[in-house]
């Protein structure tokens, strides 16, 4: 009869160990579930999908382990589970972390143990996001309503293209064309209201815009994911032919740093507070803002430089203030103005700081001063459209 106390201290002795100390899925710190299927160490979180895919699964505290499934754990664990399961994965292919939105990580555990995608044997036909062509429906938000309307989808790794069609004029060529070159795609389940929900983001005559989009099928919206994920990798090796993986697949497709609502003001700071949805882009060093969390085009960017060129942020109780509900402030000093924002609540306040002063803290790179550059001329056209008189990186009379 197996000894309950004796094995549970073998279970927990070998989930300290440094390849069994993070989920094997999700990289979760000290994870207390097992896969005795399997053979690896996974959080609560991942040990549920497991349980959906009918693997069996025990707690390592909780539950009664016999005496040959301690040994079956001994003599695997998670760094032998990853070198059958994910032999072959595509350094494009993304590994969710513990953070990440439910059907990323579910996707990502079906299309190891289920589909065996990462194994390294040859597949008929091939996963969808390995050919460097896709196409395929998606529901997407209109630009001027709430309604989401089914459009047809085309992606190009060769040509480094996203094209989307209106369904009813596909004969008239794409709605719009989009160059891989400046795309980003992140999920937003919460955002978009829909647990697929996906933004894609990208330049269009240096304005940001988003297409808001998503998929009923949680396999076709994660294989639409890797496969814009893949186009991008192979534009970034194109584009950076020396760059490592190490460099290059962090800047793929970036989570924001930070997103929500503030009040901001004008230039001249006594205009009245309208409220706005701000995107803190770290990777581009860029705060946009819009009207509304689904809009399809910023109203205005900032870049943030650096601490050492005279860009800063700290919290502040604006004076001769209008119209704000909101009573947390803080102010972003650029060289050129200063800019005030208000927090509803305290503990976002401290949030936007602290994110805003971990991108001010980071080194620019040359690719940061062709950003900026860009901001330049997009201040030119913002100031001729808006008449605005101040000298600005944005016009913030919207």
């Amino acid at each position: 009869m197996a000894n309950w106390e004796r094995n549970k201290r073998i279970l927990l002795e070998l989930v300290k160990l440094p390849e069994n100390r993070l989920c094997a899925d999700c990289g979760t710190p000290d994870p207390d579930w097992a896969s005795y299927e399997l053979g690896l160490f996974v959080c609560l979180n991942c040990s549920g999908v497991h349980r959906n895919l009918s693997s069996r699964v025990k707690s390592i505290k909780l539950d009664y382990w016999e005496d040959e499934l301690v040994e079956l754990m001994k003599s695997s664990g998670n760094a032998r589970a990853r070198a059958l399961y994910e032999k072959a994965l595509p350094p494009y292919y993304y590994r969710p972390q513990q953070t990440d939105c439910a059907v990323l990580r579910e996707q990502w555990i079906r299309a190891k143990y289920e589909r065996f995608e990462f194994t390294g044997e040859t597949k008929y036909p091939p996963p969808s996001y390995t050919t460097g062509f896709y196409e395929g429906i998606l529901w997407k938000k209109g630009k001027e309503n709430t309604q989401f309307l089914k459009r047809k989808f085309v992606l190009s790794e060769r040509e480094f293209t996203l094209a989307y069609y209106n369904k009813e004029n596909e004969s008239k060529g794409p709605k719009a064309l989009i160059s891989i070159k400046h795309l980003n795609v992140t999920f937003q389940p919460e955002k978009i209201g829909h647990p697929h929900g996906m933004q894609i983001t990208y330049l269009d005559r240096d304005h940001t815009r988003s297409l808001y989009v998503y998929h009923e099928s949680p396999e076709e919206i994660v294989t639409w994911y890797n496969a814009l994920r893949a186009a991008r990798y192979a534009y970034l090796k194109t584009a950076y032919p020396t760059g490592t993986d190490a460099d290059l697949i962090p800047n793929i497709t970036p989570n924001y740093l930070k997103e929500g609502y503030m009040e901001k003001t004008g230039p001249s700071q006594k205009e009245p507070f309208k409220k706005r949805w701000f995107i803190l882009d770290s990777q581009n060093r860029k705060l946009l803002y819009f009207k509304g969390c689904l809009d399809a085009e910023e109203l205005g960017v900032i870049f943030l430089g650096t601490e050492s060129n005279s860009y800063s942020v700290r919290d502040c109780v604006p004076k001769h203030t209008r119209g704000n509900k909101w009573k947390y402030g803080l102010v972003v000093e650029t060289p050129e103005r200063q800019f005030i924002f208000m927090c509803e609540h305290e503990s976002e306040q401290r949030e936007w700081l602290d994110s805003l002063r971990q991108v001010m803290s980071r080194p620019m790179t040359p690719q940061d001063y062709t950003s900026k550059h860009g901001n330049a001329n997009l201040r030119i056209i913002y100031r001729s459209v808006c008449r605005c008189a101040f000298f600005c990186f944005v016009c913030l009379c919207s």
